[in-house]
């Protein structure tokens, strides 16, 4: 039987994912400051539309955080690098709105406030002067009617374009996105409509906004069986698409499209992940990911990879577990590193019941070098759970590219030490090391003890983490690590 390289390389990485560990991660505490949040509560604790809450300013010493103070209020706060609070400025927050998007460019910040009422719905933009915290009158940059679907708003990777819409329906079909495009001072450069009506059925498009201003709207339709992506550019009247179909009909099983996570790397370039899997099992069939590089007409489909019996004998083998097939695991990163290499992030999530405890288990690693092609994978074992009313807010994970390596954090319970660790993959070869305690001595009771939201890296070396000592003190700390 021969066996190809490529085959013969990904296995041999697997191996030294598994087994071999990379240098470790050593984090020495520098400071540590009183911080104050309160949970946040929502009618839908499954789909947050907020998950950073710490944004790195240019420099990588001082940052930006928003932070749940009341029923009534967030705090924008900037610290400096001895974690000295700056300035403050509060949002206030009424009854029937909630936290939409927060970002920030090299000027302001930007918090947007979602409203609902008998009335309607709109959002609301907050503006917030960096250097002295002068917080701006609030603009309503969208509205739409009280039962229609929810306004929708999407900001570039550097803060600097922002694009809202409003869905026009018919019999409950989308037809198009009557959309406005703004620059950071929140100006309106212009108004336009992505118009869907010739493309039949599909389901909600998200638009993505690069930091040149372009726009892309991504869609997922024909039976859930294909992705296009449709480039809209102020200065164009021409619509640029990009398809590809991901699912299809293989030796007589219909395969559909089940997860999908798009991604808007170096501020132009978009990717997507999907898991596919057989449309009347549910069985996981395959994950394939897409590069859509509409700068140089490129898209690129990588092999796809199948989770074949092998695959789940090898998930087992990682986490001690029995499991029959693969259930529960869903896309939540996507990576690139400074030489090119991707990897793609999925994890083990389930709810165990009305009052049990939720979890969070084993992360799935997919590498591909710069070519696309797939070039190793690996499975992390964890088992964290928290109460069914904390949901996935302090369990799962923290992961960015630094370097041409991945570094993740999680909270776990470890040899009965129940603290931050920090594991770091190569992304070139899957190499990685073995979970090291960051030493922050987190507690391990019922109450909020990490809000993993906090968690940022204000570059390679330093993190900021939101935890509570496991001391009687209810106080969470705000925390500045140095890693080693």
């Amino acid at each position: 039987m021969q066996i190809s390289f490529q085959h013969f390389l990904a296995t041999g990485i697997l191996a030294l994912g598994l087994f071999a560990h990379a240098e470790p991660v050593i984090a020495q505490k520098v400071r540590s400051a009183p911080f104050a949040y309160v949970p946040e509560h929502t009618e839908d604790p499954y789909n947050q539309r907020v998950h950073v809450k710490t944004l790195a300013l240019p420099g990588g010493k001082e940052f930006i955080i928003i932070s749940h103070r009341s029923a009534s209020e967030y705090a924008v706060e900037r610290y400096d690098a001895d974690l000295k609070k700056l300035w403050s400025a509060t949002v206030p927050v009424a009854a029937g709105e909630s936290l939409e998007a927060f970002a920030r460019n090299d000027q302001q910040a930007l918090v947007a406030v979602h409203h609902k009422d008998e009335t309607g719905q709109h959002l609301l933009v907050h503006s917030i002067d960096l250097k002295s915290g002068q917080k701006q009158a609030a603009k309503k940059l969208a509205e739409a009617g009280p039962r229609e679907r929810r306004p929708g708003i999407s900001i570039s990777p550097d803060g600097s374009q922002l694009v809202t819409w409003r869905y026009v329906t018919r019999d409950e079909q989308i037809k198009s996105l009557t959309a406005a495009h703004y620059d950071r001072q929140l100006n309106k450069l212009k108004d336009r409509v992505y118009d869907f009506r010739e493309l039949g059925d599909f389901f909600s498009p998200t638009v993505h906004v690069a930091n040149d201003g372009t726009q892309y709207v991504a869609l997922i339709g024909d039976g859930n069986q294909k992705l296009t992506v449709r480039r809209y550019r102020d200065a164009e009247p021409d619509v640029k698409v990009m398809s590809v179909a991901v699912g299809g009909t293989f030796g007589g099983r219909k395969v559909t499209a089940r997860d999908t996570q798009w991604r808007l790397l170096d501020g132009q370039t978009l990717y997507a992940a999907t898991i596919c899997a057989d449309y009347t099992s549910g069985d996981y069939h395959s994950l394939k990911l897409v590069k859509f590089d509409f700068a140089k007409a490129d898209m690129k489909f990588a092999p796809e990879f199948k989770f074949t019996p092998e695959y789940l004998a090898e998930v087992n083998k990682a986490t001690g577990g029995s499991a029959k097939r693969l259930d529960d695991v869903y896309l939540s990163d996507i990576l690139r590193t400074e030489d090119q290499n991707v990897v793609v992030i999925a994890e083990k999530k389930a709810e165990e019941g009305p009052d049990a405890p939720v979890r969070a288990k084993e992360l799935h690693l997919f590498g591909y070098n710069e070519f696309q092609s797939p070039t190793w994978h690996t499975i992390v074992a964890k088992n964290q759970a928290a109460p069914i009313t904390e949901s996935f807010t302090g369990i799962g994970y923290r992961a960015a590219a630094l370097g041409n390596d991945v570094h993740i954090v999680t909270m776990e319970s470890l040899n009965k030490k129940t603290d931050l660790y920090g594991r770091r993959v190569g992304a070139l070869m899957g190499v990685v090391s073995a979970p090291k305690a960051l030493g922050l001595n987190v507690a391990n009771d019922q109450q909020t003890a990490y809000v993993k939201d906090f968690t940022a890296w204000l570059d390679d070396k330093t993190m900021i983490v939101v935890t509570r000592p496991n001391k009687k003190s209810a106080a969470l700390q705000l925390n500045k690590l140095v890693l080693k």
